[in-house]
């Protein structure tokens, strides 16, 4: 070593680090590297991608490559400024101290912190880069790999310890999903983002929560007097009517209006002519999933359900309108007898039915009410009063203030909600 001059030495010194450096930027760009991007990259044919695709197809095989040319580097580099040291200060202690400390700085700076940071910040690029060194390189020394390896396999044996597979990306749940897509905003467009979000939470959203509540279906008597019949056929704002004898529990049927356009036309309405054209309804519980009962719409080719609880009885109306709804926004026209849910007024405060939904309150005007107990804000009011309040009387749910402004039969039928204001965080240091 003595006749290598030292410029030689020092050289070899710098290239000891660099290949160090290279070994740490290819560990944590490999392992840092976006499984479902590179699995995307592979199937535009990206030659890079496919190498490193099969590289993490066996993380130990390639881990092993990585570290032992690393450990090889970082302990030839180690002993090579020991020698320089030797041959400027001889065998002194602390002259040998100080030249361990200064590689070992050396080798945390330049060859593991910086290339690690670069490698997580920059993995997609560099990474397939990485792989057509390491594929060669991993043949090479394969033997060498195969060899250390079988005593880690004995080891994680020995623990009980089964690492997973590198070559497939970990499976994601629906919260997970759910919170990609909501993180994905440059990526995907803001509407495009909410359909997704809409359709994760189809799976925690049961048709009680979107449904026509009982007191909101519009229906005919059939015993009603025939004019009265006509009249409701003649002004009514949906196609299919649910038809009662008496009391809206006892069900007919489900008309259908253009079944009834000819009679109409011809002057031909009768009551009993009217039952021939009743179908037979869809009933569906209450506690369905959404999701699910998309499927079922889909399955049992219908688009009309009434909803009735575990006893049997009518709790409300589902139409798969409702459903496409929820995952789209609205994209029909309102109800007249329905006042549609608006943002705030100029006043911060909103006018709003005791029998609006509290979800749809809640995505209408960014409110946080809660939804594991009534789904109206009828029911909401009611539960934290125990009583059928007065007009005029005011209160707070969830944050929220509000003023009853109509009761009648019961119900609290409008409510002026009030827009919460923001609650001010304090300042860290002040009190």
């Amino acid at each position: 070593m003595d006749d290598i001059p030292l410029s030689a030495q020092f050289g070899a010194l710098i290239v000891l680090l660099i290949l160090s450096a290279f070994f740490s930027l290819a560990e944590t760009s490999m392992m840092a590297l976006n499984r479902y991007r590179l699995k995307h990259l592979v199937k535009l044919g990206h030659r890079g991608a496919k190498l490193a695709h099969v590289l993490l197809a066996r993380t130990d095989r390639l881990l092993g490559v990585i570290l032992l040319g690393n450990n090889l580097v970082n302990a030839a580099a180690a002993t090579l400024v020991g020698l320089i040291t030797i041959q400027f200060f001889g065998e002194d202690k602390i002259a040998l101290g100080l030249g361990t400390l200064a590689v070992t700085f050396l080798i945390l700076v330049f060859s593991e912190i910086t290339p690690k940071v670069i490698g997580a910040a920059y993995a997609e690029r560099i990474a397939p880069v990485a792989a057509y060194v390491l594929v060669p390189l991993l043949q090479l020394l394969s033997p060498v790999v195969w060899f250390v390896n079988l005593f880690v396999s004995a080891l994680l044996t020995l623990l009980r310890i089964k690492p997973p597979s590198g070559g497939e990306p970990q499976r994601l749940s629906s919260e997970e999903l759910r919170s990609l897509v909501l993180e994905a905003g440059h990526y995907i467009p803001k509407k495009h983002r909410s359909i997704l979000v809409n359709l994760f939470d189809l799976e925690r959203i049961t048709v009680e929560d979107v449904m026509t509540p009982r007191a909101q279906i519009e229906a005919i008597d059939l015993e009603a007097p025939l004019e009265r019949i006509v009249e409701q056929l003649a002004t009514s704002y949906h196609t299919r009517l649910l038809v009662y004898r008496n009391e809206l529990g006892n069900i007919a049927g489900i008309l259908h209006l253009r079944k009834v356009l000819a009679l109409m036309r011809e002057g031909d309405l009768e009551r009993d002519k009217l039952a021939e054209l009743l179908t037979e309804p869809y009933f569906i519980p209450a506690s369905t999933p959404l999701f699910a009962q998309l499927q079922y719409f889909q399955e049992n080719r219908q688009r009309f359900a009434l909803v009735v609880d575990e006893y049997g009885e009518l709790q409300g109306l589902m139409t798969l309108e409702d459903i496409i709804e929820e995952i789209i926004g609205e994209f029909t026209t309102n109800s007249p007898s329905v006042a549609s849910i608006r943002a705030w007024d100029k006043n911060d405060s909103a006018l709003v039915q005791g029998a609006s939904p509290l979800r749809e309150l809640n995505r209408k005007l960014g409110l946080a009410l809660p939804l594991d107990g009534p789904k109206t804000l009828n029911g909401l009011i009611i539960e934290h009063f125990q009583d059928i309040p007065e007009a005029g009387v005011s209160l707070k749910i969830a944050g929220v203030p509000m003023e009853i402004v109509q009761t009648q039969d019961r119900v609290v039928k409008t409510v002026r909600l009030f827009k919460p204001k923001a609650q001010v965080l304090p300042t860290p240091g002040k009190s």
